[in-house]
């Protein structure tokens, strides 16, 4: 339960973040954009990882024109490929000794069926996979540092017909693009609560959590069928709101000191549209204990990424 004083839990009360080093990625617009500039404000150290660098300079830019003397910097990343994520991975090990909070925020919605060049599902592989190899690929510089944290952004969505075919995971059968984005959000989901689940069982201190924006403006439903749109601009004024207060469950999943490991944080308003940002429930189908596992052994597979973690004793 929250305390009384943080049922309105805003930026201001972000703690100071000097010496702190924070990956964002998907960081040059929108939710993204909104974290890393929060958390710069604070004096964090904070690296931009993004698919287009020429962006990321001007997100950068934008950053250091309201925080004067802010420690930016951009690193490319594009969560499609595995190689792009293991040379990220690289650099950012070779750039940062410890690295404090990874934000795994970045994303793409309702995309058009497209194959990645691994021949993965792109929502799928840029969603989950991606951000997959990134985490475990990373966490060697992680799980010594005091107060580390993982936050995965998922989605309200992960309710909405999702399921995770492990016989079709790439739809290579068959495709629709609200579902694909459903399963991918259900995967961010069941791979946080894996991996608060090996994190204990390993005995160190680094926190896996959670979080969604709600519905927040950003240009990530820009794939929204062409149905959806006119419902969306009609039903904005009461369910919308902005990509600053979108990133406040993200920012209180990384930089609150009650957060405990394993929670999930939305906005607090009626169906977790809008709101200031609370602990919420995920769903039944995101805490099964054995789609969880079975989704963290393909991941594996498929990524070539393993963790230098004990798996959960139950």
């Amino acid at each position: 339960m929250n305390h009384p004083a943080k049922q309105k839990w805003s930026a201001d009360d972000i703690p100071g973040q000097v010496g702190r080093v924070a990956v964002v990625t998907g960081a040059n617009t929108g939710l993204g954009f909104e974290i890393a500039n929060a958390l710069a404000a604070r004096r964090a150290s904070v690296v931009l990882a993004v698919r287009n660098v020429g962006k990321g300079n001007e997100a950068a830019a934008r950053i250091a024109a309201g925080t004067p003397g802010a420690d930016v910097t951009v690193q490319r990343l594009d969560l499609s490929s595995l190689e792009s994520v293991r040379a990220a991975a690289g650099e950012l090990r070779d750039a940062h000794p410890r690295i404090d909070l990874l934000i795994n925020n970045a994303g793409v919605m309702y995309t058009p069926k497209t194959t990645t060049v691994d021949g993965y599902e792109l929502q799928f592989a840029t969603n989950h996979l991606g951000h997959f190899a990134l985490t475990g690929l990373l966490l060697p510089h992680m799980l010594s540092v005091p107060g580390s944290r993982v936050v995965t952004v998922s989605s309200i969505s992960h309710k909405q017909r999702a399921d995770i075919d492990f016989d079709d995971l790439h739809a290579q059968r068959s495709y629709d693009r609200v579902a694909a984005y459903g399963r991918s959000k259900l995967a961010n989901l069941l791979f946080t609560y894996e991996l608060q689940g090996r994190l204990s069982a390993s005995g160190v201190g680094t926190v896996a959590a959670a979080s969604h924006p709600g519905v927040a403006d950003s240009e990530l439903s820009r794939n929204a069928a062409a149905w959806m749109r006119p419902l969306l601009a009609a039903a904005g004024p009461f369910i919308r709101q902005s990509a600053a207060m979108g990133a406040l469950p993200t920012l209180r999943a990384a930089t609150d000191p009650e957060v405990v490991g394993g929670q999930y944080y939305g906005p607090s308003g009626f169906g977790g549209f809008k709101g200031h940002p609370t602990v919420v429930r995920s769903s039944a189908q995101s805490h099964d204990t054995a789609l969880r596992r079975r989704l963290w052994t393909v991941s594996q597979e498929l990524t070539g990424v393993a963790f230098p973690l004990s798996p959960p004793l139950s």
